[in-house]
């Protein structure tokens, strides 16, 4: 074991929340370093790849906090915590605007007022993993900004175990170019995204089949952050649900199907059946929710969507990388009928029970009684369309996971508590690692690049006021 490092504070995780914590904690002059395990330059991170969009349950930032909050609680049906609803309503904007103030630039990227803060260059209209957009020059911003402010950077280096002086953190041990080095802290920010890269901890809390899932993502999501938290005794709340996106079952295979385009807006349009031609969940609580139902399949790789030309035409179009006509250029294979027993036959759908599926569906919209369907489809977020209008189409789905919502359960100022909800002295967590924010009974989704600034910098100014006033 080498040398020990010291630090008021280690970081660890180098995407949005950890840099964010950082750079905002060297702004208060407290002396900083970020662990980051990838060892590239441009080491993978969800935020470098992400959509690029700033906004709360796709609301614009700069809204009501009180209409924010009941729209996060209205999205997870109460499971936020009230507490980080109120961070997240109230710290976006403030994180958006200081991000400018960084140098980060953002653009208007669509028709939505949600969308008018996101990265620049914003994501272009091409299948595939698009690479050097805004994300990736939101965190090459952010790591200079941090250097600058006398903040270290530390590639390569993995955190594995936290050191404890008894009920308090006093620093950790990481993994670099071979060698164990202790870092003592007064304060540890654990910050390194969700573990949607486990198979064991998905297989343990989201599926029976991770191998069947779709790393919709960077890679890099293993949950270091979240077992190191739960050796020491940190609770762990919501671990049930994940954000991500419907894909082509062709992505599966690498092919360029990922991470656009989605295809929730077809599917929340039209039905989702599995191998026995009956529909799997209600399609009109949007992608999130049905991704997390595919994922809890005894096979996720089973399902199909089922929809019609005017869907093909309209909510197909939708979105900046619309699955229409991108699922074709990006090789997916779509089936095409001008009935529905001949779709069938072609998917491998048992003929009569899609034939009576789709006409119970079509009966129930007619007389708007979608509810009473099983299961049911509500229509108060998302129009149901009627399938009727040949051609009839189907493609084979994967579930795409891109990150957990559960996670690190922690207080307004990000201090991690343990299973008594106290907190554990000098140790505090921020972003995608956290728990108790997104999730509950419909995976309800906030925004993950909103949940990673806000939380991240709302943490570290409570942590530099807390070191602050014990010097």
């Amino acid at each position: 074991m080498s040398a020990t490092r010291a630090r008021e504070v280690a970081v660890v995780g180098g995407g949005l929340a950890g840099l964010v914590t950082a750079l905002r904690l060297a702004e208060r002059g407290v002396q900083v370093a970020v662990l980051e395990k990838g060892a590239e330059e441009r080491y993978p991170c969800n935020a470098r790849i992400s959509g690029g969009g700033f906004h709360v349950c796709f609301l614009h930032v700069e809204q009501d906090e009180a209409a924010l909050v009941a729209a996060i609680q209205q999205a997870t049906c109460g499971f936020a915590q009230p507490e980080l609803a109120a961070v997240v309503a109230r710290d976006t904007r403030t994180a958006v605007r200081w991000l400018k103030e960084k140098g980060v630039q953002f653009v208007k990227g669509g028709g939505d007022t949600w969308r008018e803060n996101t990265l620049a260059p914003a994501l272009v209209a091409r299948p595939g993993l698009q690479e050097g957009r805004g994300g990736d020059v939101l965190i090459r911003t952010l790591g200079a900004a941090l250097k600058n402010a006398g903040g270290a950077l530390l590639r390569g280096a993995r955190a594995t175990r936290l050191r404890m002086d008894g009920p308090r953190c006093v620093g950790l041990e990481m993994e670099r170019e071979g060698n164990t080095e202790i870092v003592d802290a007064r304060a540890v920010v654990l910050c390194d995204g969700g573990f949607q890269s486990n198979g064991e901890l998905l297989r343990e809390f989201i599926t029976a089949a991770p191998e069947r899932l779709k790393q919709r993502n960077a890679g890099a999501g293993n949950g270091d952050a979240l077992q190191m938290a739960r050796a020491v005794g940190a609770q762990l709340v919501g671990m049930q649900t994940f954000y991500g996106h419907l894909l082509a079952r062709e992505a599966m295979d690498d092919a360029p199907l990922w991470p656009y385009p989605m295809v929730d807006h077809v599917c929340t349009a039209g039905v989702v059946v599995h191998s026995t031609g009956r529909r799997i969940a209600d399609e009109g609580l949007g992608g999130v929710y049905l991704v997390n139902q595919l994922a809890r399949l005894a096979d996720p790789l089973s399902a199909i969507a089922v929809y019609d030309q005017a869907i093909w035409n309209g909510p197909g179009r939708g979105h900046i990388v619309p699955a229409n006509p991108h699922l074709v250029e990006g090789g997916a294979k779509i089936f095409r009928a001008h009935d529905l027993r001949s779709l069938a036959s072609e998917v491998g759908l048992p003929v009569a029970t899609l034939e009576a599926t789709i006409a119970e569906y079509n009966a129930a919209l007619a007389a708007g009684q979608g509810a009473r369907l099983a299961p049911p489809r509500t229509t108060s977020v998302i129009k149901a369309y009627p399938i009727v209008e040949p051609p009839f189409y189907a493609f084979r789905l994967c579930a795409g996971i891109t990150f957990t919502m559960g996670g690190i359960a922690v207080d307004r100022a990000g201090r991690v508590l343990n299973e008594s909800n106290e907190p554990i002295a000098g140790l505090c967590a921020a972003g995608c690692c956290t728990g108790g924010l997104d999730g509950g009974p419909q995976a309800g989704y906030v925004g993950g690049l909103a949940k990673s600034a806000a939380m991240g910098l709302r943490t570290a100014d409570d942590l530099a006021a807390f070191l602050r006033a014990g010097d």
